[in-house]
């Protein structure tokens, strides 16, 4: 099973097993990842689950849509890789994807 590494502010990892088709944000929650918390359900509403993607994966992710890049506008702090877990879902080709996460949402 491929796997992705959750990073928090003070390194804290959190090594998470996920299948293909699944989003970010539902692999975060199902392994109780700090911080991420998805309280829109996925919707792209609330910014909840916001993560960034480390520099040499982020190619892998995907498009921002305008809904996704309306929420990332408004928050505190956007990176250049910053994405919303929901909005990210995972291939065969993402393990060992990095995530850095917000301290704000710690």
């Amino acid at each position: 099973m491929s796997k992705i590494i959750f990073i928090e502010r003070d390194n804290t990892r959190h090594v998470a097993e996920f299948e293909a088709g699944t989003t970010l944000m539902q692999i975060a929650l199902d392994n109780a990842v700090p911080g991420i918390d998805g309280d829109c359900g996925g919707e792209c509403a609330c910014g909840t689950c916001h993560m960034v993607i480390a520099d040499e994966w982020f190619g892998k992710t995907g498009a921002v849509n305008d809904a996704e890049e309306q929420m990332l506008s408004m928050t505190p702090e956007r990176a250049r890789t910053s994405r919303l877990g929901c909005q990210v879902k995972t291939s065969e080709d993402m393990d060992g994807l990095i995530i850095k996460l917000p301290e704000f949402q710690m």
